[in-house]
């Protein structure tokens, strides 16, 4: 079934110049992008976004990292779209993740893990309202 699901490339994934090589393991995937935009953000949109982090004790650097310099936010479109973009992102922290996956193969870090992305078709109709509304 064709869902879309939101993908955040975080400011490390920009810093480090990732974006074009984990952008290309999504479209090689077989993913569609919808709606691409590079920003910075400020607290109120992380807050929003991370509303369900917002009061644990890891959340204010958290925001500190993502307010911290320009990401790119996009919608894929796909089968699945959901449980793919996990598969490939891989697991959260990026020591553990397995290679092969985009968190495996570039990240160290369970904070600067290089890409969130939705964890259900719920939270992605969540996401992309508070990311592209008019979507």
């Amino acid at each position: 079934m064709s869902l879309r699901t939101l993908v955040l490339l975080k400011p490390d994934a920009v810093r480090r110049g990732l974006v074009g090589a984990i952008l290309s393991r999504y479209e090689a995937k077989g993913l569609t992008i919808v709606a691409m935009e590079q920003r910075t953000i400020d607290a109120a949109v992380a807050d929003q976004h991370y509303a369900e982090h917002v009061a644990k004790e890891f959340y204010p650097p958290l925001r500190d990292f993502v307010t911290g310099g320009p990401l790119v936010a996009l919608v894929l479109e796909g089968d699945n779209s959901v449980d793919v973009v996990r598969l490939l992102n891989g697991a959260t922290d990026g020591s553990k993740a397995a290679p092969g996956t985009i968190r495996g193969d570039f990240s160290l870090s369970n904070r600067e893990n290089l890409v969130h992305g939705s964890d259900s078709p719920e939270s992605a109709e969540r996401e992309i309202g508070i990311w592209f509304p008019g979507l």
